[in-house]
C-alpha cells in the first residue's frame, strides 16, 4: 500500500513524472544505441545480394504506389510456423537496398518475402487481373489495368542515381546502361550477358506476354526475385554477430 503512495505521488506530480519518464528513456536509448558505435556493420554481408534491376526497382515502386504493403508484409519472422509456411526467416541483408523496407506488420493476404519462382508468369497476371479467379476468397481488389499502362526508361536513370544517393551501390555503368538494361529484360533480344554482369540472377523475358513493357511486366519482375538472390542451401549464419 505504501508503494502504490508513492506511485500516486509521482503521477499527481507532472513535472516528476516528465523528468523520471525522459530518465527511463534516455536508459533505454543508451542501453539499445550505444552497442551498435562497436559494431563495423550492423548488416551481416550475404552472397547473392545485389541491387534491384532497373525494372525490378521500377516495379517495387509501382508495388508501393498501389499500396501492396498494406496487406503484405515481406518479413519471415524466425518461429516455427512461419518459417514452415513461408521458408527461411528473413535476413536484414534482404532489405539492405529497400528505401523504404517493406517489413510490414499487417497480413490481409500471405508474406511476399519468399513469393519469388513460387508461381508462373501466368499465374501472377492472372492474379493480379482478377485474384478471386485464383483466390476465390481475395478481397484484394483487381489490377488488370497495369498490363494496359505501357512505361518507358526516361526516368530511369535519374532513379537509379537518386538511389545510389541514399547508399545503394549502383555504379556509374548501371546508371549509363539503366535505359538498356529497363528494355533488355523484357526482351531477350538485347545484350543479356552485359546486363546479367551488372545484375546476376536477374530473370530476363516477357513476364506478361504483351508486346512492348508494360507496369504489370515491371510488378512481376519485382515480385518473381523476392526471395531468390539468397542460397539458403549454403548459407550459414554469422556467430560471431
Amino acid at each position: 500500500m505504501a508503494l502504490l503512495d508513492k506511485h500516486s505521488v509521482i503521477e499527481k506530480n507532472a513535472t516528476l513524472l516528465m523528468v523520471l519518464s525522459l530518465l527511463v528513456v534516455t536508459i533505454g536509448g543508451i542501453v539499445e544505441i550505444a552497442p551498435l558505435f562497436y559494431l563495423q556493420n550492423t548488416i551481416e554481408d550475404v552472397d547473392g545480394m545485389r541491387p534491384y534491376s532497373p525494372l525490378e526497382l521500377t516495379g517495387r515502386d509501382i508495388y508501393v504506389r498501389e499500396g501492396c504493403y498494406v496487406c503484405h508484409s515481406q518479413m519471415i519472422r524466425p518461429m516455427r510456423d512461419e518459417v514452415e509456411r513461408y521458408g527461411h526467416y528473413s535476413l536484414a541483408a534482404e532489405s539492405m537496398y529497400d528505401h523504404p523496407f517493406q517489413w510490414g506488420s499487417k497480413r490481409t493476404g500471405p508474406d511476399l518475402a519468399r513469393v519469388g519462382g513460387r508461381y508462373s508468369d501466368e499465374w501472377h497476371v492472372d492474379h493480379l487481373t482478377d485474384p478471386q479467379s485464383v483466390v476465390p476468397e481475395s478481397v484484394m481488389p483487381k489490377y488488370g489495368f497495369l498490363t494496359d499502362k505501357r512505361i518507358d526508361a526516361t526516368y530511369t536513370a535519374d532513379l537509379l542515381n537518386t538511389h545510389r544517393m541514399v547508399g545503394v551501390p549502383y555504379t556509374d555503368e548501371m546508371i549509363e546502361n539503366a535505359s538498356a538494361d529497363f528494355a533488355v529484360q523484357v526482351d531477350p533480344d538485347g545484350d543479356i550477358d552485359a546486363f546479367l554482369e551488372r545484375y546476376p540472377n536477374a530473370q530476363v523475358r516477357n513476364f506478361d506476354g504483351q508486346a512492348g513493357v508494360s507496369e504489370m511486366d515491371a510488378l512481376i519482375a519485382y515480385l518473381q526475385m523476392l526471395g531468390t538472390l539468397v542460397d539458403f542451401s549454403t548459407f550459414t549464419p554469422d556467430a560471431s554477430r
